[in-house]
């Protein structure tokens, strides 16, 4: 199986990355586009990859073509590459707010997956949501999810309400739990901590709350109140964040993301 992606970017790459490795390909090398002459040269340092500078070169070769570009080059994109597709090929959106329909329509394909990406994806702790049109068939479904699993874990949504559900949750999420680890780093310096030591606190906090999390069945809610005792230190900073609505906040922040992924999807 040929596989190309479309865009060497951050996500582009990383998923590149992590295709790259996997026995789908059949030990074909996995084929890289982009149109920056720079970028090209730096992927011609990585030995996994097949890189091409003419798309007329690798497209139609292609039998999976994953999507990496910025939505609002799209249609460009799309404009420019459609006397190259066929109907058998699948194309796979790594585009947040590209619509399925809207690339069956400019790109004149039925076969066509769309995801929703994470960051951590670059360090083979990614999630990504994906959901398929009508036309992808089953064996195709798995063939596109044992790629993606190569960047951490997969997830099959219903439809594409939840493509941008997931972006407002694990698309930006990555973005949310930062913001938490620099107040955290930034209330740890205040306190008199270097920056390096208010680095090792907080992120060795979180990795290892995560991990309790992960290793047990109990609820965020039961650890919380496994830390925080009644009249405690853990209370008085939990009963802080509740005085200042913290939780709702944190919950229209991501409806923030959701809606505005339903609005790119319309423009």
């Amino acid at each position: 199986m040929k596989v190309l992606m479309i865009g060497a970017g951050n996500m582009g790459l990383t998923y590149a990355e992590g295709m790259a490795k996997s026995e789908f390909l059949n030990r074909h090398k996995l084929m890289v586009y982009d149109n920056s002459p720079e970028k090209i040269l730096s992927l011609i340092k990585i030995p996994h990859f097949d890189e091409y500078e003419n798309i007329e070169d690798c497209l139609p070769i292609a039998d999976m073509v994953f999507i990496a570009v910025k939505p609002y080059h799209c249609e460009e994109l799309f404009n420019n590459i459609k006397h190259l597709v066929n109907q058998e090929q699948i194309f796979i959106s790594l585009m947040a707010g590209v619509t399925i329909e809207k690339i069956q329509s400019l790109l004149g394909v039925k076969k066509v997956v769309r995801t929703m990406p994470n960051l951590p994806a670059q360090v083979g702790k990614g999630v990504t949501s994906y959901t398929e049109a009508k036309e992808v068939t089953r064996v195709e479904l798995a063939m596109v999810r044992n790629l993606l699993d190569t960047t951490g874990v997969s997830l099959l949504v219903k439809d594409e309400n939840f493509i941008d559900a997931s972006t407002g949750i694990s698309g930006s999420g990555p973005a949310y739990v930062f913001y938490f680890m620099q107040s955290m780093m930034e209330a740890a310096q205040k306190m008199g901590f270097s920056e390096k030591d208010s680095k090792t606190l907080v992120s060795q906090t979180f990795e290892g709350a995560v991990e309790l999390f992960n290793q047990n069945d109990l609820s965020p809610k039961t650890w919380m109140n496994r830390v925080a005792s009644k009249g405690g230190t853990t209370r008085a900073a939990l009963d802080s964040m509740d005085d200042n609505n913290v939780k709702e906040l944190i919950k229209e922040a991501a409806f923030a993301a959701f809606n505005r992924a339903v609005e790119l999807g319309k423009e």
